[in-house]
């Protein structure tokens, strides 16, 4: 088994109801990094069920302010809270984001939590800013952030040099912008959003939402010269033929490994 691995907890797009929104850990020996959260109280189910502990996660990662990725952050809090409350954890949890989404989701849990959990906030639950280009460290994993320019919400994705060198690039939900080139480029594991099939973009539009296809990311995965591609936050409609016809498309314009994980899938960083 691989030290590092990835917990893919969610894999849909806003709206599905057939599996969760993308979210997921990214796990090395001495730290877990939780990466958004989807847009309920279900976070906490698929934690459950991938076997990851709360009370053992310190760090955590917003891309942005839409709905089926901060909601559930707000229960995250709630529930580390609690934790600590009954002294199931100890220390601090931080959440590392840009100032639009963390003011969205300190604001929401200050109008929706009791203050016996609000005054948590800013101290045990810490809301770290970053910005373009600003790195942290999340355990043993160094993490760089970078802005992805997009054209509906702010959002940044992350650079993850993790224990042994290999390099992790999470790009969000938003297509590939040749703005981010120095920090995709060469990447060992590259985490991209295919909103559909290119063969189904009539019927899904993805263009007009700011979306890529499983084609449009194997080729951006081609010209980055990256080693294995991930596709995540997909339409629903085609889960029992997602994970073969999602690769078969990105694999025509690219020559790494591909994966098209299902919820709860475990990927193991190689």
């Amino acid at each position: 088994m691989s030290e590092c691995r990835i917990i893919m907890l969610g894999t849909g797009d806003a709206m599905v109801t057939h599996c969760y929104n993308t979210c997921f850990v990214l796990e090395t020996p001495a730290a877990r990094l939780l990466v958004d959260a989807g847009g309920g109280n279900g976070i906490l189910v698929q934690l459950g069920k991938a076997g990851v502990d709360l009370n053992g996660v310190d760090d955590m990662f917003v891309t942005h302010a839409h709905t089926d990725h901060v909601l559930g952050a707000v229960w995250v809090v709630r529930s580390v809270i609690a934790g600590m409350k009954k002294h199931r954890r100890g220390g601090e949890f931080r959440i590392y984001g840009h100032d639009r989404v963390l003011h969205v989701l300190e604001s929401i849990c200050r109008m929706t939590l009791a203050k016996s959990y609000t005054d948590y906030l800013g101290t045990a639950v810490k809301f770290c800013e970053v910005r373009d280009g600003d790195e942290f460290a999340a355990g043993d994993m160094r993490i760089t952030c970078f802005d992805r320019f997009s054209t509906k919400e702010k959002q940044f994705g992350f650079s993850a040099l993790l224990p042994g060198g290999k390099r992790l690039v999470c790009l969000g939900d938003e297509p590939y912008r040749e703005q981010n080139r120095k920090y995709a480029e060469g990447a060992d594991w590259l985490m991209s959003e295919a909103f559909c099939l290119y063969a189904d973009r009539e019927r899904f539009k993805p263009y007009e939402k700011s979306h890529s296809t499983a084609r449009d990311a194997g080729i951006c995965a081609g010209r980055l010269n990256v080693r294995n591609l991930v596709l995540y936050h997909t339409e629903d409609e085609t889960l029992s033929t997602r994970k073969c016809r999602y690769a078969e498309e990105a694999r025509e314009n690219f020559t790494g490994n591909v994966y098209v994980p299902d919820d709860l899938d475990v990927i193991e960083i190689v």
